[in-house]
């Protein structure tokens, strides 16, 4: 089953540590569609799509962040599927 899910991650330190382009690499490892980007309240925010077992591996990686970063908490929210969306995006 395709599902989206929409992020935001909050944290000591989430933005100048390389998490979008992070992100980016782990939602093509898993075949994964969306976006990500930084907010302007140091958070980083995006959505994904794809299968639900990839989205859940996905979200974990997310939730720990790439190295010299600290997720202190991440939500998700369900949004509805987007069709024809053909790739993960860092946007600014």
């Amino acid at each position: 089953m395709v599902k989206r899910v929409y992020f935001l991650a909050h944290g000591g330190l989430v933005q100048g540590v390389g998490f979008r382009y992070f992100t980016r690499h782990k939602a093509v490892e898993h075949k994964l569609t969306g976006w990500v980007r930084n907010t302007d309240n140091n958070k980083v925010e995006g959505e994904v799509q794809g299968e639900e077992n990839a989205v859940t591996a996905f979200l974990k990686h997310v939730n720990n962040g790439p190295r010299h970063s600290q997720v202190v908490r991440l939500d998700k929210e369900d949004r509805e599927v987007v069709d024809g969306e053909a790739e993960f995006e860092v946007r600014r």
